[in-house]
């Protein structure tokens, strides 16, 4: 994981260079159609450091775009923009248990119910840091 300044995101298909796109690496063995995205809310990051004193960056949570002062939760079944691309809140992540593995820290019930959003791409195009997440 890594941090980018630009995303392109492809309509239908997910993120040009992402693992699950590409089908390699490892990745869920449950693929579908809207888990093409996943966003996740730095404001989470904050709450696990002050509520359990967990500590972690942003490339820790394996998702693929964070967020600030967006509340994602709120966008499952609504269509929204980020930037320049349309997409569709499918529904919330849920934490997996690889994330303990890769961090070394119990973080799986602490992220029940905050661990992002998964969203389906409906117009393609490149997000950016700073971009602002807006309703259709």
């Amino acid at each position: 994981m890594g941090a980018f300044d630009a995303l392109t995101l492809i309509k239908g298909e997910g993120i040009e260079g992402d693992r699950y796109r590409a089908g390699a690496g490892f990745y869920s063995d449950r693929p579908e159609e809207g888990r093409q995205v996943t966003l996740f809310e730095i404001e989470t990051l904050v709450a696990l450091e002050r509520d359990y004193g967990i500590r972690m960056a942003p490339a820790d949570h394996r998702r693929n775009i964070t967020t600030r002062n967006a509340p994602l939760n709120h966008l499952v079944g609504k269509v929204f923009r980020v930037g320049e691309v349309a997409l569709e809140g499918t529904r919330l992540s849920t934490p997996c248990r690889h994330i303990e593995q890769i961090t070394g820290q119990e973080v799986f019930t602490p992220l029940l119910h905050r661990s992002g959003l998964h969203a389906r791409i409906l117009s393609g195009g490149v997000v950016r840091v700073g971009d602002l997440i807006t309703g259709e």
